[in-house]
This record gives C-alpha cells, sequence and structure tokens, in this order.
C-alpha cells in the first residue's frame, strides 16, 4: 500500500514518513514524496507536523548542486524512545534506545539460575532504575517496552543441573503484565532468539536476503526466521526453535537427545571452567592458547548435528542464507561459520539449493537490542511485519540505516 493524501491516511503516512528517514538517514521534501509516493504538498504538510513534533529535524542545507539548495530532513533521535529486556536463564539485561537506535541507558544482573521470583523483580527493578534516571524529557517519550525471553523457560531444569520441576513456576508467570504494570508502559513479549533475529535486520547488516534461518548460540541454541524478505515469529511465537531439533535416537524408555544439548554455549562454559579458565572473560574476549583448545573441542561436538540440523531446515524453507550469531566472540563465531559451510559439504544435498553461511553483526547484546527496537517498529512502520533491508539497500523503498553504536550516557 502506498500513502495517499485523504485525511484518513494520516497515520499511515507519518509512519511512511518515518519509516523512510529511518532507513534513509536523511532525505529532502522532494525525496521523500517520491520515496513514499505521496505529493508533494501532502509530503511537505506531515513533514512540517512532524518536525514540530519533535520527531523530525532539519539538517543543514545542502549546497554546490544544480537549482536551490535543499534542506535535509532526518529523524530525531530525542523524539522517542523504548525500552527492552532480556530475560535470560543466566542474566537479565535491560536497555534504553532512541529513535535510531542508540543505546542511551543500560544495566544487567546475573544469576545462577532462573528462578521467575528472581529474574521478573530483577526485570523489573532495572527498567524502572533507567526510567527514573532518564530525563524527564525522555520519560515523556518512551512508546514501550520489549521482553525478550526463551518460550518455555520452564522446560529445560535438567539442562541447567535444577531439580525437576524447580523451574515451573514460569508456567503460570505475566511477564509482560508483570513490567506493565511495574512501568506503566505498553509492553509486548517476543521469544528472545527471535528478537535477536529483529535486531540484527533493523540495525545489523547481515540478513539482506528475502530468506535466512539466524542461529543464536547463547546459553542454549536458538533460532529465528526470515521469509519473503520478512520476519516470521510462529503462530506461537516460537518459530525457528532449532534448539528443539531431536540430534540422535531415542534410548530405551527415553526421548532423543536435542540440539540444545550438543550446540549450546552452555556446554562450552562448563568446559571452560573445569579446565579452571573463567567462562566469562573466555567469551568476552576470545582464544587464549588453553581457551582456544577447548573451543574447537566444544566444536567437534557440536558441529555434526548443527550441520545436521541446518540440512533438514534448507530441506522444508529455501534459505538463502544461515546466519551465525550469539554469545561467542567474533573470531569464534566466524571459526563456526567456516566449520559449518564444510561440514554441509559432506552432505548428500541433491535437490536442495546452495545456502551462503555468515556471521551475525550484532553478537550478544542482540536479544536485549531487538526487545527494544521491535515496539518502535511497531510504532513507526507503516507495515506490521519486519522487512529485509536488500543488498541493493531497497526493500520497500528505503536505504540501509547506519548501525549506531552502543553508549550509556546517562
Amino acid at each position: 500500500m502506498r500513502g495517499g493524501d485523504t485525511s484518513g491516511l494520516r497515520a499511515y503516512n507519518e509512519r511512511l514518513i518515518i519509516d523512510a528517514l529511518l532507513r534513509a538517514g536523511a532525505l529532502s521534501k522532494a525525496e521523500i514524496a517520491r520515496e513514499t509516493g505521496l505529493s508533494g504538498q501532502a509530503a511537505s504538510v506531515i513533514v512540517n507536523r512532524l518536525l514540530s513534533e519533535g520527531l523530525l529535524v532539519k539538517r543543514d542545507k545542502v549546497r554546490g548542486h544544480v537549482g536551490q539548495p535543499s534542506t535535509p530532513i532526518a529523524p530525531n533521535p530525542q523524539g522517542a524512545f523504548s525500552l527492552g529486556v532480556k530475560i535470560g536463564r543466566r542474566s537479565t539485561e535491560a536497555i534504553l534506545v532512541n529513535l535510531v537506535g542508540e543505546v542511551i541507558g543500560s544495566s544487567n544482573d546475573s544469576y545462577d539460575a532462573p528462578f521467575p521470583e528472581r529474574a521478573i523483580p530483577s526485570a523489573i527493578s532495572q527498567t524502572q532504575r533507567l526510567i527514573e534516571r532518564a530525563p524527564t524529557a525522555v520519560r515523556d517519550r518512551i512508546v514501550g517496552l520489549g521482553i525478550a525471553m526463551p518460550g518455555e523457560i520452564y522446560a529445560w531444569s535438567r539442562e541447567l543441573d535444577l531439580a525437576p520441576g524447580a523451574l515451573d513456576g514460569w508456567r503460570d508467570a505475566d511477564v509482560a503484565g508483570a513490567l506493565a504494570e511495574a512501568t506503566g508502559l505498553e509492553t509486548s513479549l517476543h521469544n528472545d532468539a527471535t528478537a535477536a533475529c529483529a535486531a540484527e535486520m533493523i540495525s545489523g547488516t547481515a540478513i539482506d536476503r528475502p530468506s535466512a534461518l539466524y542461529i543464536y548460540l547463547g546459553t542454549f541454541i536458538g533460532g529465528g526466521v526470515v521469509i519473503d524478505g520478512k520476519l516470521y515469529p510462529g503462530a506461537q511465537l516460537n518459530a525457528g526453535a532449532v534448539g528443539s531439533m531431536p540430534v540422535g535416537p531415542a534410548g530405551a524408555g527415553a526421548p532423543p537427545e536435542q540440539l540444545i544439548h550438543s550446540a549450546s554455549v552452555i556446554r562450552l562454559e562448563r568446559a571452560l571452567t573445569a579446565a579452571g579458565i573463567d567462562a566469562s572473560t573466555a567469551l568476552a574476549t576470545g582464544p587464549t592458547d588453553g581457551a582456544a583448545a577447548i573451543f574447537e573441542a566444544w566444536a567437534d561436538a557440536a558441529i555434526p548435528d548443527l550441520s545436521r540440523g541446518v540440512v533438514s531446515a534448507l530441506s522444508i524453507i529455501d534459505f538463502e542464507r544461515v546466519v551465525i550469531d550469539g554469545l561467542l566472540p567474533p573470531l569464534w563465531r566466524a571459526r563456526i561459520a567456516e566449520r559449518l559451510a564444510a561440514a554441509l559439504d559432506g552432505f548428500n544435498r541433491a535437490g536442495l539449493a546452495p545456502t551462503e553461511i555468515t556471521t551475525g553483526s550484532i553478537g550478544p547484546m542482540a536479544r536485549v537490542l531487538g526487545a527494544a527496537m521491535l515496539p518502535l517498529h511497531g510504532r513507526f512502520s507503516p507495515d506490521p511485519g519486519l522487512l529485509v533491508r536488500m543488498s541493493d539497500g531497497r526493500a520497500d523503498g528505503g536505504a540501509p540505516r547506519e548501525r549506531r553504536p552502543a553508549e550509556d550516557v546517562f
């Protein structure tokens, strides 16, 4: 649907213009009209209204071209803000981002086990602290709060060395309701790996094809699915649950192992700890002599099952790209991508199209960043689906937006 000039399309046309500017960075009024399909007069009226509301700003005139100097219009970073929360199996994180995706406030908290009575209050206190620390002008422009957390977080107590049923409190926990009540903000709940995939689509550079399988190597492995240029969360918000793929035959009276048992980072962390290496430091800084050898041993166990899972996924959906991201440092993520590509060459892939294996560009903060960016997307995008920015910069009429660095400024 393209923009029209009738009053009934006002909200849509505003979103159309803001979305075009978020993708392009800055455009003149004439360029805005061309990009959105609006008439020049309609584009000018809407732009002026958005300027007066503080959602857009004027930049210095551009001179030196034929004709009159043009004034670029850009999104105002201070025009809107959003909060993101990640509730994980080892920690909670909260960030505050502005309209263009800059992280202006952050907080995190670690724990040994994700009991709801520990994790939910932690998420609440962190978001409240970020709100309280923000200037009034920022607080008044927060449009929502996104929450990223694993689906069925209660299902893998054994894998966390907890007693059966230890995490059953999550079954009835209303996380979105608790955070909405505590903050007064509209909240949205997302699968954590799907949110990470959204972050790569919005703020990253690795997903620029109409179809992609995104794999997040976290404490437990997870994934996201892009089909026909759009993020596909699934009817039950659990699309891309690659960790649940069976990887071996069922034993006597026991279910088969899943991919989370062989390709999750928790196994690497435990191996590093057993060798007397601080796992957090190794995952943050990358290879040392001892850590590198342990990583390669972990990869030896992970790659066969991971590659089999990827080939299985390719036989169902014709993914053009597989993206490897997660908690691993960049050199180790690149190594996994390299080894995965080599392993795929060993399969009989008759009838399957080739796929490209690459690494993600966001890394560990992808889940919480996606949680924060999705409310902004919901507020300012003209399309309810999250669209891929194509490699030529034009998924739906826009150019790729510059990725913004994280910076805590208050």
